[in-house]
């Protein structure tokens, strides 16, 4: 069942846990640990997806060529253009914006 809320103090703690990864190898790591291989291509997805977004590509050919809904291209949108900057931020830091 989910939750209303996740609890705030566990979701600092899984945050600071990533911080504390110290190489790409190690994130992987935790990824896969982490996450069901349903719930990794998920994240995967939506990152492509932002991605393609600040490229200006169409919905369409995003979706055509990402196998993702246009329902969660939208989501992903949604949260890029009005979200909590979190997808704008490391674009930028990686040269992607």
């Amino acid at each position: 069942m989910k939750r209303e809320q996740i609890d705030k103090t566990h979701e600092a703690d899984l945050y600071s846990a990533v911080l504390e990864l110290q190489s790409l190898d190690e994130v992987e790591s935790f990824f896969h640990d982490l996450c069901t291989p349903a719930e990794l291509e998920g994240l995967v997805d939506r990152w492509r997806v932002a991605q393609m977004l600040v490229q200006k590509m169409p919905y369409r050919q995003i979706a055509a060529e990402t196998n993702v809904s246009t329902a969660t291209i939208v989501r992903v949108a949604r949260f890029l253009n009005n979200g909590n900057d979190g997808y704008r931020t490391i674009m930028r830091r990686l040269g992607k914006l």
